[in-house]
């Protein structure tokens, strides 16, 4: 079989797309929302014989993947075996073993980083300068505060000039935790006590900064009330909300999380503690439910040097290490993710 996936501002536009390339044959494999795109995204699939082009069916080579028909028996099971260690929900199992079956490789390594790449997004944060403040939020104790401290210092290590906002001004000790990272880095915290303060010091401080980031207080996604103050925070201005998650959660619990997260204009998700968690299900979970696009994780407690940006790649080393432990070569390097994440995101 052969595989594309197409993006589209609707799901009836995708669906013609579909048609008049892959004809009526074509069989869906899975379908989502791309926030950070704002359209949808819908995987076809069809036999080659089927393939309607100018050229015939060689003129779909340069952009579909070829199965050799090879029995991927294996490949399924090892697959299963890999998304139900790590606790992975049923209905996104089935759309990731759908995908690699249809995509057909007989290497487990390849089916897994092409099945990421194809049923998930990926959107590094900035290394330089951002037109945007960046907000930290998620539930209570997902590591929030640690993440504006190492996106901080990542900045100010790239010698860009940045912005601190703590919002979170009722929990004890909240401000003063940041503030100890922040004084270390020589940059000044502001604090915002409600959406309207929080608007004005960050307009303000984004005429004379490269990057403002801003900490949130930790939200019970289940409180009504608790999600409409964080909704305003978030519409204070024009702002870029990231979801922190720690990895370990049960899974459907961050897939409902997601989903609340995602209503209020979140489309983006950062994991937490997958240095100490073993089963990252949820990961995938949330990122399903809540159509949200991975940016960075955060894998060391060490605030120097400890974001590296997501890629299907590095998803894949997170879920089976032992398939880059054969060669040195295929080790992810974290240094070298972090150079390959500046080139990709430079000024956005």
């Amino acid at each position: 079989m052969r595989l594309k996936t197409f993006h589209a501002s609707t799901m009836t536009e995708a669906m013609q797309m579909i048609r008049e390339t892959l004809g009526e044959e074509a069989i869906i494999v899975a379908t989502g929302e791309d926030r950070a795109k704002g359209n949808v995204r819908v995987t076809a699939a069809i036999e080659p014989a089927f393939e309607i082009g100018d050229e015939g069916i060689a003129s779909g080579d340069s952009w579909l993947q070829y199965d050799d028909e090879l029995d991927s028996n294996a490949i399924t099971e090892e697959l299963t075996d890999i998304m139900l260690r790590h606790c992975v929900p049923e209905d996104v199992m089935d759309n990731m073993i759908s995908c690699a079956t249809v995509m057909g490789f007989d290497n487990i390594k390849i089916a897994l980083i092409s099945t990421l790449e194809q049923l998930f997004s990926y959107r590094p944060l900035p290394v330089r300068t951002f037109n945007k403040p960046i907000m930290m939020v998620g539930p209570p104790g997902a590591g929030k505060t640690l993440a504006v401290a190492k996106l901080a210092a990542r900045g100010a290590m790239n010698g860009l000039n940045i912005g601190v906002i703590s919002t979170d001004t009722v929990r004890a000790g909240g401000i003063e935790q940041l503030k100890a990272f922040t004084d270390l880095l020589n940059i000044k915290l502001k604090k915002a006590v409600d959406y309207r303060s929080l608007g004005n010091i960050a307009d303000d401080l984004m005429k004379d900064h490269d990057q403002v980031v801003i900490d949130t207080s930790g939200l019970n996604p289940f409180d009504k009330n608790e999600v409409k103050i964080l909704a305003r925070l978030i519409n204070a201005t024009d702002i870029r909300p990231v979801m922190v998650l720690p990895a370990g959660t049960d899974a459907d619990e961050a897939g409902e999380m997601a989903r609340v997260f995602a209503t209020i204009g979140v489309s983006e998700i950062l994991p937490t503690r997958v240095d100490i968690a073993r089963r990252l299900g949820s990961l995938l979970s949330a990122a399903h439910q809540g159509d949200l696009s991975f940016t960075d994780v955060s894998t060391t407690p060490k605030v120097a040097r400890g974001l590296i940006p997501l890629s299907p790649s590095a998803l894949a080393q997170l879920l089976m290490p032992r398939l880059y432990k054969s060669s040195k070569n295929d080790i992810v390097s974290k240094q070298g993710l972090q150079s390959q994440a500046a080139k990709r995101t430079g000024t956005r």
